[in-house]
């Protein structure tokens, strides 16, 4: 059951976390192609690109992010309850 609990607990976390890390990733490397092609050497270009897609991303998934927890924190409750009685 510990297993269990902590696989699970590993894969919303990364299902929680993976749309914001990878539009962060795909933003940055372009950022840094950009800058590579156009010799531009501005730190805070990329930074806010970043920002700007990370935001955008939390404000389209962030229901479904809501709704993962939420559904996991019931699963967690519901486990622990089981093993009470």
């Amino acid at each position: 059951m510990v297993i269990y609990l902590g696989r699970r607990t590993l894969e919303v976390a990364m299902l929680v976390a993976a749309p914001v890390l990878t539009v962060a990733l795909v933003v940055g490397i372009l950022t840094g192609m950009m800058q590579a092609v156009t010799s531009m050497r501005d730190m805070t270009t990329g930074m806010v690109l970043k920002l700007a897609a990370v935001g955008a991303t939390l404000i389209l998934t962030g229901g479904w992010v809501l709704q993962m927890a939420k559904s996991f924190t019931i699963e967690i409750f519901n486990t622990m309850q089981a093993i009470g009685h």
